[in-house]
């Protein structure tokens, strides 16, 4: 029993330290999040105004 207990004991000791990393995690994907959004919306920006540069009449 006692040793059971001990293991219990370091279980929580672990569980401890994955929550301080969640608690760190969420930073992360926030900002590689963000930093994806930014790199589609540029991509998507370029697209636009490639479109408007091919749809543009030079002979005006």
């Amino acid at each position: 029993m006692a040793e059971k207990e001990d293991i219990e004991i370091e279980d929580d000791f672990i569980a401890e330290d994955d929550e301080e990393a969640a608690a760190e995690a969420p930073v992360e994907v926030a900002k590689t999040n963000l930093t994806k959004r930014r790199i589609i919306d540029n991509l998507l920006e370029e697209r636009r105004l490639q479109k408007q540069l091919n749809d543009y009449d030079f002979d005006i």
